[in-house]
């Protein structure tokens, strides 16, 4: 077997054996159970509640969720926007680094409140490193907020019948300190011992093989690198991610921080079936969301590693694949793995230049993002397929000639309606924004260094990944004006929160409702049937909304060069 070949196979089947364990244990945490690191944690909870004066034992229904969620984004929105407007002027700077203006603050923390870190910034150069420590925090209690809303869905299909579903804080704290920490604190250490800088000193000045003065940067980067990948946030320390060979020296880095940030998502299908008693429901999920994931990472893998025959024309040897936009360190298959890895779980973290990947490519990881549930980001991700389940019961509940449900509640009208406005909202807001900017070329084909058929993906691409809350991005395009920090930020807004209260305004809508006993005429959700009804309504719904735009873009740039 190829080597690259055989580092992809490891990098997935490491991930798989460590996220089945964790996953138990992510349920103990969230079932109040006993868990190896309360002697740890258990003292400093009880610390920060008791500073904010937060009853962590006080039951919410799900409005009281949404409330306490929403409050507290709001905070950390105007505090971002304090630093990030000042942080010229603040400590921590030894780069004077300026301040931002008010249009990419905006973007930039609304960005990383929502767990997208879409980035029109260089970090280098466009923060301090206190503003790289405030989105650090921000990286941290953006995942915390996606799986703490995830718990309240959880919480709802475990109470046979309940009015409450336990309390926000309670379960944002224990996301953030019992398994964002220490799974970040172990990928940090790991990435110090092979290269990545941890620092607060400013620009190192190295003299160059060619004998030249050049200033480098580097920055506390091992900490923020960590959180990027395990809370699936994807902002880079530096302009280029991880490509840059301070963000990722080695193969070895590569593998860690492909295992960090695949590794939760994984976790939290395992943690749903342990959670609710439904193992089989679980690996249910786990089941289509990696059919999903295969069927569009296999052809970039190979894509990739073919190389591009426009190149091949040339005369030029292609036999290490299409290594434009590509690290040698890496390779070419690990940077098409990685490419739908990271589009399919919303990191938004690069590896190689996704403008460079071959059109199809491009095309699959426009396809991960816009299906947006296989895997998903941290908690928010199973949140996205529960929409999907929800129409899939529906649907198989219509053509049985059943009242459809789901694990004892009645889907009605009322749950059907949210979950149909929460998967149209996506397409509605990539195509629109996409359209819109199309339409005006003073904002749009102006921002553009590639024309034609690449030049609309690059477009649709930037809205994708908004609203997919992904953060990556088709690099050609020129974004850091006024235009494309304000669309996309209120892109973001959107994709972000109205997926979060839509699934858990359903949760706790099915959890007032009656339980009714599961009987032989019972609709089984735990099948490969149903599983198959799910994936063919996920594929339908994207089909049908982004099948004609993706002809205009990647798939007519396919044409031109085959």
């Amino acid at each position: 077997m190829n080597t690259e070949i055989l580092g992809i196979v490891a990098m997935f089947l490491l991930t798989l054996a460590l996220a089945i364990p964790l996953g138990k244990y992510i349920s103990k945490v969230y079932g109040l159970e006993k868990t190896w690191l309360d002697f740890i944690f258990n003292p400093l909870e009880k610390m920060f509640f008791k500073l904010s004066g937060v009853d962590p034992d006080e039951e919410m229904d799900w409005k009281q969720h949404l409330k306490a969620l929403l409050t507290i984004n709001l905070i950390w929105f105007v505090l971002g926007m304090i630093i990030l407007m000042t942080q010229g002027n603040l400590p921590l700077n030894p780069d004077r680094n300026p301040s931002m203006s008010a249009d990419l603050a905006f973007n930039t923390v609304i960005s990383f409140v929502v767990n997208c870190n879409l980035q029109h910034y260089s970090g280098e150069s466009g923060l301090s490193y206190l503003g790289q420590y405030w989105l650090m925090f921000l990286q941290f209690v953006s995942a915390g907020t996606g799986m703490a809303a995830a718990v309240v869905v959880f919480r709802a299909f475990r109470d046979k019948s309940s009015t409450t579903l336990g309390n926000f804080y309670m379960y944002f704290m224990k996301s953030c300190t019992r398994i964002l920490l220490p799974i970040s604190f172990i990928v940090a250490l790991i990435l110090a011992f092979q290269g990545t800088p941890m620092t607060f000193e400013g620009k190192d000045s190295i003299t160059t093989l060619q004998n030249d003065t050049q200033e480098v940067s580097r920055g506390p980067a091992a900490a923020f690198i960590a959180i990027k990948h395990v809370g699936t946030n994807g902002g880079g320390f530096f302009g280029t991610n991880s490509a840059h060979p301070f963000e990722n020296p080695t193969y070895l880095s590569n593998m860690v921080e492909m295992i960090a940030q695949m590794l939760i998502p994984f976790a939290m299908i395992f943690a749903f079936g342990y959670f609710i008693k439904r193992k089989k429901f679980s690996w249910m999920i786990f089941g289509v969301m990696t059919i999903g994931f295969l069927a569009l990472a296999i052809p970039n893998v190979i894509g990739e590693m073919h190389g591009n025959p426009a190149i091949e024309k040339m005369g030029i040897d292609t036999s290490l694949g299409a290594v434009e936009g590509k690290e040698a360190r890496i390779g070419a298959a690990a940077s098409g793995y990685w490419s739908i890895a990271t589009t399919v779980i919303s990191t938004g973290s690069v590896n190689s230049m996704h403008d460079s990947s071959m059109p199809l490519s491009g095309m699959n990881e426009l396809i991960a993002m816009m299906i947006n549930c296989f895997y998903g980001g941290v908690g928010v991700g199973i949140l996205n397929f529960f929409v999907f389940i929800i129409l899939a019961v529906f649907i198989s509940g219509l053509m049985v000639g059943r009242t459809p449900e789901f694990f004892g509640k009645k889907v009605e009208a009322r749950e059907m309606k949210i979950a149909m406005i929460i998967a149209l909202v996506h397409p509605i807001l990539i195509l629109v924004g996409t359209a819109l900017t199309a339409a005006m070329p003073e904002y749009g084909t102006a921002t553009l260094n590639n024309p034609g058929f690449h030049g609309l993906s690059e477009m649709l691409y930037e809205f994708t990944s908004a609203s997919a809350n992904n953060g990556s991005g088709f690099e050609g395009l020129g974004d850091n004006t006024v235009w494309w920090n304000v669309s996309t930020g209120i892109i973001l807004i959107l994709a972000r929160f109205l997926p979060i209260i839509g699934p858990v305004a359903i949760a706790g809508l099915l959890a007032q409702k009656k339980y009714i006993p599961q009987g032989d005429g019972t609709l089984r959700t735990d099948t490969g049937t149903f599983g198959l009804v799910t994936l063919t309504v996920i594929v339908i719904i994207a089909a049908l909304a982004f099948f004609p735009v993706l002809a205009l873009g990647p798939i007519a740039e396919y044409f031109t060069i085959y």
